[in-house]
């Protein structure tokens, strides 16, 4: 059967293979049966959404409070009867924005809550559940048959670093075409060339610092053997490899992205180098003889009469001084 995917609150029974769908009044009533697994997609967590998470699932008011809120790191907290996972990921928007997309599950006996958000202005519903729907599409397609909430939550997860592997991937397109134009000095605008450089390795480190944070807690929930069974641990483990090769895979990249930036500074200052030389064999060739023409000039030139020979005789020693300051210029490696 398939399903819909809305942008209210999903109520779905997965049962031995099938995917029913559910009105929001028969929770209560799927979740005291315990028949198959209940997943509640909530898409943001307004008045209704409240309700669900408070009165029916009774769940603690500082985890809906972060449900509500936007957080600014991943984290997780254990009760007594179920655990509450925040997991953040990056999303890349049609116009290049890079933002932050949240999402939180609460995973116990038998059910799983998700609540996505909450998002920045201008969000697109399906980036927002992009994990979700594509676990969903998996189900219904018959390639993924979760037995336990915790399988259904590993395989949300692991979408989601599947797709921020993609990112990185887009990053590293981009880092190749950015080394190309460097490599071949096809920078009309530098400064904006240099903005993209770092703006690049910018996204890599927020994915890198995502990753590494998300995998410290599944890390910690792998310890907590009371609160998660015996048979989710190597989902765990899994997860913890996940996040782990993600973050390594963003950090090779962000290196191999600093090493072009390197690059390209060290080339451009050389360049600044090598022009501040010249310019200061220019100076040092033109001040002795500035000085000489500033103390003779009025009297051997713009005097009423000039004196040839004097005048000759300035011209000469100016030559000769140019002369050495060449050589001597020379012998330095100025030029």
């Amino acid at each position: 059967m398939k399903t819909q995917v809305t942008n209210g609150i999903d109520i779905r029974l997965l049962v031995r293979g099938r995917v029913e769908s559910h009105p929001v009044d028969d929770l209560e009533l799927l979740v005291a049966q315990g028949d198959g697994l209940v997943w509640v997609d909530i898409p943001t967590c307004d008045d209704e959404g409240i309700r669900v998470l408070t009165e029916v699932f009774g769940f603690h008011p500082m985890a809906v409070r972060d449900c509500v809120e936007h957080n600014h790191l991943p984290k997780f907290h254990a009760y007594s009867d179920h655990v509450f996972i925040v997991l953040q990921a990056l999303e890349r928007s049609d116009s290049g924005r890079v933002h932050t997309v949240e999402l939180d599950q609460f995973v116990g006996p038998g059910f799983l809550v998700t609540v996505h958000g909450p998002g920045e202005p201008g969000d697109d519903v399906a980036d927002l559940r992009r994990a979700t729907t594509a676990v969903l599409r998996r189900i219904e397609a018959g390639r993924l048959e979760p037995a336990s909430s915790f399988e259904l939550s590993h395989a949300i997860a692991s979408a989601m670093t599947n797709h921020q592997e993609g990112l990185v991937g887009a990053l590293t397109r981009e880092a190749w075409k950015l080394e190309q134009r460097v490599m071949l000095e096809e920078l009309p605008d530098p400064e904006s060339f240099l903005e993209q450089l770092f703006q690049a390795r910018q996204e890599l480190l927020r994915v890198r610092t995502t990753a590494r944070l998300t995998r410290e807690i599944y890390a910690r929930m792998a310890t907590l053997s009371r609160f998660v069974p015996g048979n989710s641990q190597p989902q765990l483990a899994d997860l913890v490899d996940q996040f782990e090769r993600l973050g390594g895979v963003a950090d090779a990249q962000k290196e191999y992205l600093e090493g072009v930036i390197e690059f390209y500074r060290t080339r451009t200052e050389t360049k600044m180098t090598i022009a501040a030389e010249r310019l200061a064999v220019i100076a040092v060739l033109t001040l002795p003889i500035t000085a000489l023409s500033s103390i003779y000039g009025m009297n051997v030139i713009v005097h009423t009469g000039t004196d040839y020979p004097q005048l000759a005789v300035v011209l000469t020693v100016m030559a000769v001084m140019s002369a050495f300051l060449l050589r001597w210029a020379k012998r330095q490696g100025w030029w």
